[in-house]
């Protein structure tokens, strides 16, 4: 069963969007957002539901009322409810992806190169806990 909650799912040994998910976190205080790895369980559950590689984690996925999401709109859709003016940035949504996504994929083939990764997916706090699945 996929989740019914608004999720972020994400390549847990990659540093720059494992300090997405905190950035998240620490903007969300409403908790509207859970998380998952893309190498997980359920990351691999939505992956394959929406027939994607279970491989290749080269995005960030947002699943929200059941639409999947991916690259800078799911980041934009991300941002959009964030407080402290993080909001804002939802605007450029009115970019076309074809603009926007190339930008998006760049710093994707980067991402390991300039920010590093980890052995393994990184560990919640117990107090964090429940908005991992």
């Amino acid at each position: 069963m996929l989740p019914a909650t608004t999720t972020v799912l994400f390549d847990g040994v990659c540093n720059l969007c494992n300090g997405f998910v905190q950035f998240v976190i620490n903007h969300d205080p409403e908790g509207y957002f859970h998380f998952t790895s893309l190498q997980s369980e359920m990351g691999q559950k939505v992956l394959k539901a929406h027939g994607l590689p279970t491989e290749q984690f080269k995005t960030v996925l947002l699943l929200e009322n059941g639409k999947l999401y991916s690259r800078s709109t799911a980041a934009l859709r991300i941002v959009r409810r964030l407080n402290g003016g993080w909001s804002l940035l939802y605007a450029f949504l009115l970019v076309p992806t074809f603009l926007r996504d190339p930008l998006y994929d760049w710093v994707s083939r980067n991402r390991y190169k300039w920010f590093g990764q980890q052995e393994s997916c990184m560990l919640p706090t117990p107090e964090l806990k429940a908005r991992f699945l």
